[in-house]
């Protein structure tokens, strides 16, 4: 078993044979330990398959490369191919039968945070399910991962004053109360909140922390626990013995649901996505003086240009430099 890296980049590459099959991929990390523990999982699903006839575990990428040579003649081919390169660059070498519901609704999320319109990400999702399609028909996987559909508007960003926010928290009923207030108070994302685990949380410290395989950009996020974030752990305490937030004594798998939706019905604010707590959070950090390099780093996103569509919501401390250009100018000169 060979490892070896492609000319500048830092990822591993491993190049083996089982049972006169060649095997050579990228194991998609930097780590030398992680990409030997990759290869030799993969080694371990060939010989499985080989010896004793398990059904073979195909990753994304493969899945991809499989779908564009069987579809060449389509004319959109081009089009979904640049919305499968996005999607590739996040899902890298993940099994298909590990892409499930929140892996999906993450991209969704992603996506959104790029600022593009509801439209632009039913198309991106639309290609994916075209792929996932396909890979049920050779047998890849049993069944099709649930993807929803935005709605389409004018795809502007969608915020709640603190009056709104007051009010929809009011109407929320118990174990949807304290997500939405944790959400507003950190701006994580919903599957940080739905399945955050006590063992993330140091409350003497006043932080909780994502690991790296749980965000977006695939760094660690450090989160600051402010008073209302300490308000609500206080009030979870003792609830359940590895998650934060549970409805029954189990995790709460979908938060957008029949009781979300006569939630904000009832509070005037009907379609409200639980998505809207990070842009409202962003927004109210934006209006309060939070600079936007640093409220990227709380965000946790990879990227600045995803925190610039917050940008005219802060003050216009640009404006002060306005009259700069004509100090030395005679200003009775009109």
């Amino acid at each position: 078993m060979r490892f070896y890296k492609r000319g500048d980049s830092p990822i591993w590459w491993v190049d083996f044979s089982i049972d006169g099959s060649r095997i050579r991929r990228s194991t998609g990390t930097e780590v030398r330990e992680q990409a030997e523990e990759y290869a030799a999982k993969v080694a371990s699903d060939y010989w499985r398959q080989k010896r004793l006839g398990d059904s073979p575990t195909v990753i994304w990428q493969e899945a991809v490369i499989h779908w564009v040579k069987r579809n060449q003649h389509l004319k959109d081919l081009e089009t979904n191919k640049l919305r499968l390169k996005w999607i590739s660059e996040r899902l890298k070498n993940k099994s298909l039968v590990d892409i499930n519901k929140d892996v999906i609704d993450a991209l969704i999320d992603e996506k959104l945070d790029e600022g593009v319109k509801p439209a632009t990400v039913n198309r991106t999702m639309a290609a994916l399910s075209v792929v996932l399609n396909h890979a049920k028909s050779e047998g890849w996987i049993a069944a099709l991962p649930p993807i929803r559909k935005l709605k389409e508007g004018s795809g502007r960003l969608t915020w709640l004053t603190q009056e709104q926010a007051t009010r929809l928290i009011s109407q929320l009923p118990e174990h949807l109360r304290g997500m939405t207030a944790f959400a507003l108070a950190t701006g994580l994302r919903e599957s940080n909140v739905r399945l955050l685990e006590w063992s993330q949380v140091d409350m003497a410290n006043r932080v909780a922390w994502i690991h790296p395989d749980q965000s977006k950009s695939g760094n660690a996020i450090q989160v600051p626990l402010n008073d209302i974030a300490l308000g609500v752990l206080s009030w979870k305490i003792g609830e359940h013995a590895r998650y934060v937030f549970t409805y029954q004594g189990r995790p709460i798998t979908k938060i957008v649901n029949h009781a979300w939706k006569k939630a904000t019905k009832r509070a005037g604010l009907e379609g409200i996505r639980f998505h809207d707590m990070r842009h409202t959070w962003a927004s109210w950090h934006v209006q309060a003086g939070t600079p936007l390099p640093v409220l990227q780093k709380l965000g946790g996103w990879a990227s600045y240009s995803m925190v610039l569509r917050y940008a005219h919501l802060g003050h216009d401390h640009a404006s002060i430099y306005a009259g700069n250009l004509f100090e030395s100018w005679d200003k009775n000169v009109t």
